[in-house]
């Protein structure tokens, strides 16, 4: 099996110590499973591990037990080295499909939010995409209630493109932009 690598470090480190890191996937395949009660203090916080994040655990448990591909491209921790437990997640929503679009995704635990964490979480997701051969369109879907996921993805040039329904969070409004 070949392991491709991905530029998953913040594009300037001296500016940001933040980073993404891989959930080992037999902590994802438990997290899947319900099992979070050891795993909360050691790999994630209590609401990484609790029932907002259950639903998006059972679905990358399943997408990289199908599609092995996928688990270069999926769900990471957002690492701050000053915190002793991830502060969110953030990752695409699988491998670029065949006109070379990712979907990206992050949530951050309410815990830490407003202090920059989704944005340099899409900052380096930007960057994986711009430098992958084979992206070529970067894809948000974004709930219309979500004021500050909205401003952020505004302010790095994402297009509205239509909207879907998502059958666990609704209403989302489709956001692109070219990689």
């Amino acid at each position: 099996m070949t392991i491709t690598t991905f530029p998953w470090d913040h594009p300037r480190p001296q500016q940001s110590q933040i980073h993404l890191d891989v959930v080992p996937e037999g902590v994802l395949h438990r997290l899947a499973a319900g099992d979070s009660a050891s795993l909360a203090l050691q790999y994630v916080s209590p609401y990484l591990a609790g029932p907002d994040c259950a639903g998006l655990w059972r679905m990358r448990s399943k997408q990289i037990k199908e599609h092995p591909s996928d688990a270069a491209w999926v769900t990471r921790l957002i690492v701050d080295p000053s915190i002793t437990v991830p502060v969110g997640l953030a990752g695409f929503h699988g491998a670029p499909d065949a006109v070379g679009m990712v979907e990206l995704g992050y949530r951050v635990d309410p815990e830490f939010r407003r202090r920059g964490y989704a944005r340099h979480a899409l900052e380096i997701l930007l960057a994986v995409a711009q430098r992958h051969p084979d992206v070529r369109t970067v894809r948000a879907t974004i709930s219309p209630d979500n004021a500050a996921s909205l401003a952020l993805i505004n302010s790095y040039g994402f297009v509205e493109n239509g909207e879907q329904w998502d059958e666990e969070d609704g209403r989302e409004i489709i956001f692109e932009t070219p990689a």
